[in-house]
């Protein structure tokens, strides 16, 4: 498998334009990546650039804390569901994580997951403020609660994906649920060792330099 049509082309500046975001569906089309990932208010946009192409369309819920209510995400899910979004990345509750709360935290994920029938679910676990403990026990959660992929990071924490967190993911999951990596892979190379640690999607703002085997130096 291409390492492109693993890819979520990404664009989550908060001053990202229209334009932006034209150009980034337009590369998504011409590189085969497997969806486009913005801000909920830039779905519609995204969707009718899209529109025919085998490209989905990906947004953030609860970005980037997290720390929301549970009906604002569960709220945001559903109105970018409306918007024409196949897949929801949601940030988990972190606190909530922190308090050892884990009802609360399954609550929260199963709040989205009702607001997105049919849709892909990925879980950001935001693994640069977790311990390996809590990384599986978030892990356990998701997927208890339906969730299609457990994904590293937002990309706009204290770090992005590891090699280590990836691996400990996989391991948690097993084979049949998804591995998101995503913050700070910004080459082929550390692309080609997130897929080797257990990731079969990558979060990148770098698709395009990725996919030409060349470095970038984008954020997320």
């Amino acid at each position: 498998m291409k390492i492109s049509s693993m890819i979520d082309h990404t664009q989550l500046a908060a001053a990202a334009t229209r334009e932006q975001i034209v150009k980034l569906c337009s590369e998504a089309k011409e590189y085969g990546f497997a969806s486009v990932c913005v801000n909920s208010c830039r779905v519609a946009l995204a969707s009718s650039c899209l529109k025919g192409s085998p490209v989905k369309v990906c947004t953030v819920v609860g970005f980037p804390l997290g720390a929301m209510s549970t009906a604002a995400k569960a709220d945001e899910t559903a109105r970018a569901v409306a918007d024409g979004a196949d897949e929801i990345d949601m940030v988990i509750n972190v606190g909530y994580v922190k308090d050892g709360d884990w009802d609360a935290v399954r609550d929260d994920i199963a709040a989205v997951r009702a607001a997105c029938p049919g849709k892909t679910l990925k879980v950001i676990l935001e693994t640069c403020l977790l311990t390996d403990d809590e990384i599986v026990r978030a892990c356990r959660c998701s997927v208890a609660c339906g969730a299609d992929f457990v994904k590293t990071s937002t990309g706009f924490s204290t770090g992005g994906a590891t090699v280590e967190a990836v691996r400990l993911m996989r391991q948690t999951v097993g084979p049949d649920i998804g591995v998101k990596a995503s913050g700070g892979i910004r080459n082929a190379e550390s692309a080609k060792a997130m897929i080797e640690a257990g990731a079969n999607r990558l979060g990148c703002s770098a698709g395009v330099a990725i996919a030409r085997g060349e470095e970038s130096d984008a954020g997320y």
